[in-house]
């Protein structure tokens, strides 16, 4: 049993690795939905702590400001990448998530992606590649469930 928590840029994934997992029978929380970030845009930390409190096999996605203070709660802390391009393609064609459409929004992921994700590499325990078919991914995932189990 293992707490993995998955990172990484808009449009790299996450939630399309979640379903994945969430469809094989894993519990998994995807904080973009049902009220865990806050408007300023971080954790709810006692809903957060009390999660992974509560869960010894749990799989978390979100890219929030104080996701840090929890790193010592998850086994794995897994960073999914993809090159800018495949970001700005995927959350210019994706129907479940507005976020992405602008020109504004396209600017601010390609400087996340600039100042954010080295940081968030740097506290990673594991690097995928976000390009990687859904299955592959899940594939790997749970390898890190297991093997910290």
């Amino acid at each position: 049993m293992a707490r993995v928590l998955v990172t990484g840029m808009s449009g790299v994934g996450k939630s399309t690795l979640l379903a994945e997992l969430s469809r094989r029978g894993h519990f998994v929380v995807d904080t973009d939905y049902g009220g865990w970030t806050s408007a300023d845009g971080v954790w709810d930390e006692q809903r957060m702590a009390a999660l992974l409190a509560e869960y010894a096999e749990v799989v978390v996605s979100g890219t929030v400001d104080n996701q840090g203070r929890f790193y010592d709660c998850f086994d794995q802390v897994v960073l999914l990448s993809a090159p800018l391009s495949t970001l700005l393609s995927r959350v210019a064609s994706r129907s479940n998530n507005s976020y992405g459409k602008t020109p504004a929004q396209q600017a601010e992921i390609e400087r996340y992606s600039q100042e954010v994700e080295p940081l968030l590499r740097g506290g990673a325990t594991v690097e995928l590649d976000g390009r990687r078919p859904a299955g592959e991914l899940a594939d790997a995932v749970e390898r890190l469930l297991v093997a910290t189990s």
